[in-house]
């Protein structure tokens, strides 16, 4: 039989059974269509694979989004009816199979097929709002023979692209944990908004033999994932960011942030109720993240929980002490967090840090001196990044980014002041700002900061001399 004759057969077959099967019962029409394809996988035999949009605890299924991904490509040229849809985290229109459609994939010479499933639930009570849902799946189908190379590298393969797919059309999110309601299973612990930051640490004002020492840093850990399978250690790296208000710390994570693609979990501490929920929160977080602690030595009270002997080694306080003082503050506030220091430990870099991998973990302070050493150690915060006062070279890249110079007349006597006085860059920045249509905005600008830096320093000059002079009266008083 020809080709052409065998479709009109087959077109010929599929119009008389839709036309038929509208007045089958729905038990005579399932048996015969399990009996249709029986017969087809005996004369034509394949092995079919399954992916439920939704695991069976109920969590969304990560192999399924990858499928979508990749079938998506593949879609395109290929698919006779396709989804498009523009979602809140992509850059653009995100095409799909659509239900019921299939189309032909081809793999290392290995042809497969991929099925679009979807059926329309109804909800009869037990739960919910009463309305039908959508029950979605992919099925796969190959021929037996290549049933190992399709369950082994066919796949890993589009999980790989399907990930790299979903990795380049997202958005970078902020997230913020979500307070807690009477632990509300079903509701999401994390909420985000897209992050637009523009910061880059081309235009962080910072020394920049400090800037490229973290800049190697980042680059070495985004490389890093053999080398830390190798040594043994989960695939995560700590920053602590400390020093004076408006020296850059938000900054310097937005910074990190573009720099990684990375998107940011901003945890607030004070609005988790118990170690068991900072758990839940870090197994939430999704790789390639930042997750930021700002203010850290006021977020909970981590300080002071550790005290030294006569010996000068450090002991934990007494028990008994301590848990009359946890029963006390529970007592006097139910809604204060119960989240210890050990728990916070824990969260860096206990067994539950391991359960995911290309992590960073950031915490801020403005009083370094007053964290509890065991917070900041080593192992736990790697890398310790002091954010001091602008000097100079961080005065310069702040000049060529607002006002596009290199050098001026006044730089000189700005070098001069910033030497001999604390000026946070935040500061710098604010009177580097042009204002107002001056067509010399430059000088204008740089007198400005300048008359700034002189006022704060003969201000500060007149609060020491008065202070000397009321320690002075205090002294000769008590004498």
């Amino acid at each position: 039989m020809k080709v052409t004759e065998l479709a009109s057969a087959i077109g010929g077959v599929m119009f008389l059974w839709g036309t038929v099967s509208q007045f089958l019962p729905m038990n005579y029409r399932y048996r015969i269509k399990n009996w249709c394809s029986k017969l087809l996988n005996s004369i034509f035999p394949r092995t079919y694979i399954i992916f439920h949009e939704f695991c069976s605890d109920g969590q969304s299924s990560e192999a399924y989004t990858c499928i979508k991904n990749y079938l998506g490509t593949k879609s395109i040229n290929k698919a006779q009816l396709l989804n498009a849809e523009k979602t809140r985290n992509s850059k653009s229109l995100e095409f799909t199979l659509a239900g019921g459609d299939e189309v032909m994939d081809e793999f290392h010479n290995v042809k497969v097929l991929w099925v679009s499933s979807e059926e329309t639930i109804k909800n009869n009570g037990g739960g919910g709002d009463g309305k039908p849902f959508e029950k979605r799946k992919f099925i796969l189908k190959a021929h037996p023979r290549y049933r190992e190379f399709v369950m082994g590298d066919y796949l890993n393969h589009v999980m790989k692209e399907g990930k790299t797919i979903e990795y380049q059309n997202k958005k970078r999110r902020l997230y913020t944990n979500n307070k807690d309601q009477g632990y509300i299973y079903w509701r999401p612990k994390w909420s985000f908004i897209n992050y637009h930051h523009p910061a880059t640490f081309d235009t962080l004002g910072m020394d920049p033999q400090k800037k490229e020492e973290i800049l190697v840093d980042l680059e070495s850990f985004k490389k890093g994932k053999d080398y830390y399978k190798k040594v043994g250690k989960a695939w995560k790296r700590g920053y602590l960011l400390y020093g004076p208000p408006g020296t850059g710390k938000s900054t310097m994570i937005a910074a990190m942030a573009n720099l990684l693609d990375y998107d940011i979990y901003d945890l607030e501490l004070t609005s988790v109720k118990e170690n068991a929920e900072l758990k839940q929160l870090l197994i939430e977080t999704s790789t390639k993240s930042i997750i930021v602690i700002e203010d850290i030595d006021c977020s909970l009270n981590l300080t002071g929980t550790r005290k030294k002997n006569e010996k000068g080694s450090e002991e934990k306080n007494d028990d008994n002490a301590e848990k009359k003082k946890k029963k006390q503050r529970e007592t006097e506030d139910p809604q204060k967090s119960k989240v210890t220091l050990s728990g916070l430990l824990n969260f860096i870099d206990g067994i539950w840090s391991a359960c995911g991998e290309e992590r960073i973990i950031i915490f801020t302070t403005n009083h370094v001196e007053d964290l509890d050493p065991a917070l900041i150690r080593r192992g736990r915060m790697d890398m310790h990044i002091e954010m001091s006062y602008c000097k100079f070279e961080a005065f310069k890249i702040l000049a060529k980014n607002y006002l596009d110079i290199d050098e001026h007349p006044l730089f000189g006597e700005i070098r001069e002041l910033l030497e001999e006085n604390d000026v946070s860059p935040c500061d710098v920045a604010e009177n580097l700002m042009p204002r107002g249509k001056s067509s010399d905005h430059v000088e204008s600008c740089l007198l400005r900061l300048i008359e700034s830096i002189t006022a704060n320093q003969k201000s500060k000059e007149e609060k020491e001399e008065k202070e000397e002079f009321l320690q002075a009266d205090q002294n000769a008083i008590t004498s």
